[in-house]
């Protein structure tokens, strides 16, 4: 079963007394453990997209299913966690608290809550900390402890809008590597909104590029990287190749031959 089925959705919003399209007819299937991430302009409706999926919004026509169910009985029965850009963590409860909240709302043992919890904080690398207070962390660490709430109740599918935006470079990118290993410990699928190429193919089995809006499905680029992503890969000629592929489709231009078949891993000599 997919992981999400978006099929002719469109959304407009009424702003004063005109209609803006915000996306217009897109359509894509995410498998189970796939990653995927949406890239495009500002304003193309690449958050709007995540909101649907997370029944945070409703489409204005198409329909959404998550693992075969509405969106609306997917969001009930926690089938996705869902990570911002600000962590939105609660600043008078410890990280381990922060992270057992949803465990908390949803009446699971105590015994259960603090054996997760402890999986959780030892996933994100946050083990020591996990008596501390947010103010005690750093903005990428506080983005761990998102993460890790977020994975509290083992959700099939991660949504994640644009959660790195706000750290610098280098944190940024260790991150990037952090995720690639816990997606690949927890084998879930994500959907990740983002306004970096670089990112987007490092972090990717799959890039969907999105035009000015209206929103619209522009291209999807494959990029076959493996499973294991360390630090030397973006050094690599098939990273490099990646990133232009995604940057020609998202520019518009044609993509050229080498350079996709370098992102889909297929040697053009």
């Amino acid at each position: 079963m997919s992981a999400v089925d978006v099929i002719g959705v469109s959304k407009s919003f009424a702003v004063k007394k005109a209609t803006v399209v915000a996306l217009d007819d897109v359509s894509l299937t995410v498998k189970a453990g796939e990653f995927v991430s949406l890239i495009g302009p500002s304003g193309c409706g690449k958050s709007t997209l995540l909101r649907l999926i997370a029944e945070l919004d409703s489409p204005t026509s198409g329909s959404i299913a998550v693992f075969g169910k509405t969106a609306r009985q997917a969001r009930l029965d926690q089938s996705y966690g869902i990570v911002f850009q600000s962590a939105g963590l609660l600043p008078w409860r410890s990280i381990a608290a922060n992270i057992e909240l949803p465990l908390t709302l949803h009446g699971v043992s105590r015994t259960a809550r603090r054996e997760r919890v402890a999986e959780l904080v030892e996933l994100v690398g946050l083990t020591e900390f996990a008596s501390s207070y947010p103010e005690q962390l750093s903005g990428g660490m506080q983005q761990r402890v998102a993460i890790a709430r977020a994975l509290a109740e083992r959700p099939g599918l991660l949504l994640m809008d644009e959660p790195f935006g706000a750290l610098d470079e280098m944190t940024r990118e260790r991150m990037q590597a952090e995720l690639v290993r816990m997606c690949a410990e927890t084998a879930a699928a994500v959907i990740f909104v983002t306004h970096s190429i670089p990112e987007a193919v490092f972090l990717s089995d799959r890039v969907v590029v999105m035009s000015p809006r209206p929103g619209r499905i522009r291209a999807v680029i494959d990029i076959a990287l493996g499973d294991v992503r360390g630090e030397k890969l973006r050094e690599e000629e098939s990273f490099f190749a990646g990133v232009t592929a995604v940057r020609e489709a998202l520019h518009g231009a044609p993509e050229s031959t080498a350079a996709t078949n370098a992102a889909r891993g297929v040697d053009s000599r």
